[in-house]
């Protein structure tokens, strides 16, 4: 038998905490861990009603979480998409609104105040894309100054008022949660799909490890990076789609608190922040593990800084997981 032969047929690590911290199943193992810890402190934490109200605050943020995910893998961030959400509510419901809206009591009104949204994210990725990859932008500066000028245009375009009197037909995609469902679980069997079994996924995985390798090779780069901004872009606005629906109105701050949730989860879930490392289902638990947090301590009536504070120390905790697993992964 060679060296090599004995090498390659050796385990891993035999140390149980080591290969703990390698699975991909840590954080839904660590999910139900804190479930059953806080169930007997924490009065309504099982019930149907509030496993109802979990799922339905939880889908619209798996789904801008996935799109977080796709830039995360290329090595980028994208911090932009709490404005894209805000900027497509509001488009969506000035196109559909009963009151004062483009299309108002038309019969197209929904399928193109949808429309109207999703091609405002894409618009908003492809600008996000063009601008790191042709002028040379760090990805940060890119995404925050996007996300303070978009964010700012939504105010004034609204001067600061919700847009009401939305169809129902629209108010029920995020009003019901079976609804969402329908449009959450095939978005993310695609994303899986297109991670794992497609050109473009091996593309993604191969810019996060190593750009310049990756185009000596051949892979488009700059095409794969604006592309996975404009999936971010694009999955925000679904998101959007969900929130404002839930919210029965366009808003232009809707989703300003939740960029810690979104960069957050996808980290705690066990994307890499160093790029080229992560799936969609990582995210999946990332979200659940987050909501669980959030949930569980509302229900004990905490403030709202309390609890900023506590997800802050596990986003935090998850960075530094993330920086053992690259150590442990490089070794």
């Amino acid at each position: 038998m060679t060296a090599a032969t004995a090498t390659n047929n050796e385990p891993r690590t035999t140390n149980p905490l080591v290969r703990l911290l390698q699975s991909e199943y840590l954080v839904l193992l660590l999910s139900a861990a804190y479930f059953f810890a806080f169930l007997p402190f924490t009065p309504g934490f099982a019930s149907t009603e509030n496993a109802a109200n979990i799922l339905a605050t939880l889908l619209p943020l798996f789904i801008v979480a996935m799109g977080q995910t796709v830039v995360l893998i290329t090595g980028g961030i994208d911090l932009s998409v709490t404005s894209i959400i805000a900027l497509c509510s509001i488009t969506g419901a000035a196109v559909m609104s009963g009151d004062h809206g483009w299309l108002a009591g038309h019969p197209l009104a929904v399928p193109a105040g949808i429309a109207a949204m999703l091609l405002v994210g894409a618009l908003v990725g492809l600008l996000n894309g063009v601008a790191i990859t042709q002028f040379r932008m760090p990805p940060f500066i890119v995404t925050l100054t996007a996300m303070m000028f978009f964010s700012g245009l939504a105010i004034w375009l609204t001067k600061s008022k919700n847009i009401g009197n939305l169809p129902a037909a629209f108010n029920a995609l995020g009003g019901k949660t079976w609804l969402a469902l329908v449009v959450s679980v095939p978005l993310a069997a695609a994303a899986h799909v297109m991670l794992s079994r497609s050109l473009w996924g091996r593309w993604l995985y191969a810019v996060g490890h190593n750009a310049r390798t990756s185009l000596v090779s051949g892979v488009p780069v700059n095409g794969v990076i604006v592309s996975a901004y404009i999936a971010s872009g694009l999955l925000a606005a679904v998101a959007a789609v969900l929130y404002t629906g839930q919210a029965e109105s366009g808003s232009p701050v809707l989703a300003q608190r939740l960029l810690l949730d979104i960069v957050g989860a996808t980290v705690i879930g066990g994307t890499s922040l160093f790029g080229g490392k992560g799936k969609i289902l990582w995210t999946f638990f990332g979200v659940l593990f987050l909501k669980l947090i959030d949930n569980s301590l509302n229900l004990l009536d905490l403030s709202y800084f309390t609890i900023m504070m506590v997800k802050g120390a596990v986003i935090l905790f998850a960075a530094l997981m993330d920086t053992a697993r690259t150590k442990l992964g490089a070794r």
